[in-house]
């Protein structure tokens, strides 16, 4: 697992020269930001899908300031990030919306497939609300979700690890004393 992330997750020199990053300066140097290890990879995911769910501005930004003040791993809080993106996020915020209109019982003011909303600027009084809220719920969930599934991921792959040595062990004792018998 960890061979896989260290490949897509992006390096030090990349991040080190983004242009939004360079405010962070040296501490993008805490050697904490880089390990891959439970707490920091699950903490980086569960961050990186809160930030997801906040608005669009500056989201990079937010994620890496989190990472460097809770200690999570950077890359993978900033990869997170990315899933917000041009093509997901009018599905995502409009769930987020309806989520929050259904909290809040109010009714929706706008559809589907109504998303003149964005330019007409006097919804955005009625929207901004129950958006909110629904942003804030989907977050939060978001992130709990993340974190419990890469705990569970971790433990998993663990102990397939652990019965795989435990295998290769146990045949190689059996073969020692195949060889001891033969002697």
């Amino acid at each position: 697992m960890k061979k896989w992330l260290k490949r897509v997750t992006p390096n030090r020199e990349k991040i080190h020269g983004h242009k939004h990053l360079r405010v962070f300066g040296s501490l993008l140097h805490d050697p904490n930001l880089w390990h891959l290890n439970r707490r920091s990879v699950s903490g980086a995911v569960a961050l990186g899908l809160f930030v997801m769910y906040l608005p669009p501005v500056g989201q990079m930004v937010i994620a890496a300031a989190a990472a460097i003040a809770l200690r999570v791993n950077l890359p993978i809080s900033l990869a997170m990030v990315w899933i917000t993106n041009p093509i997901t996020m009018p599905p995502m915020y409009y769930f987020a919306y309806r989520l929050g209109t259904w909290i809040l019982g109010k009714d929706p003011h706008i559809s589907a497939f109504e998303m003149k909303f964005w330019l007409d600027w006097h919804n955005w009084v009625d929207i901004l609300i129950p958006l909110t809220v629904g942003s804030l719920v989907c977050g939060i969930a978001g992130a709990a979700f993340g974190y419990f599934a890469v705990q569970a991921l971790w433990r998993w792959n663990l102990m397939r690890q652990i019965r795989k040595r435990k295998e290769r062990l146990r045949r190689s004792c059996a073969s020692r004393e195949r060889a001891n018998d033969l002697r």
